[in-house]
């Protein structure tokens, strides 16, 4: 069964996500950049296949952590995840998307992303 948040646990989750997904964006900075580096140039400064899987450990860990904790990860460039929750009898996502300081959003579950609109201020 999925694990549903009211907003509130949703929000106080907030700063240990924030710090999470600040980890994953520089892990996938430096993925990418390894990767980019190799295929042009055979090598890179940032390391070899060793730092390379090291950092889709890191950031496999990460996304690993998330679904554990009931959060659905969307994407990962940017990251985008949905706290499962419930709004006005519907089924919903608290939505969260890299950049974002806060969790100001939602979306019908059956509409994503396209569906999002503002959470009220309480």
């Amino acid at each position: 069964m999925e694990r549903t948040f009211t907003l509130d646990e949703a929000r106080a989750m907030l700063p240990g996500i924030l710090e999470e997904a600040e980890r994953l964006v520089a892990a996938r900075a430096d993925l990418a950049e390894i990767a980019f580096d190799r295929q042009q140039e055979g090598v890179s400064p940032l390391g070899g296949l060793a730092e390379l899987k090291a950092l889709e450990a890191r950031i496999e860990e990460i996304i690993s952590g998330w679904h554990e904790r009931g959060l659905q990860v969307k994407g990962i460039a940017p990251v985008l995840l949905d706290f499962p929750s419930v709004i006005g009898g519907r089924p919903v996502g608290l939505c969260w998307i890299e950049g974002e300081l806060e969790l100001g959003w939602y979306h019908r579950d059956e509409l994503g992303f396209a569906g999002r609109r503002p959470l009220q201020r309480e």
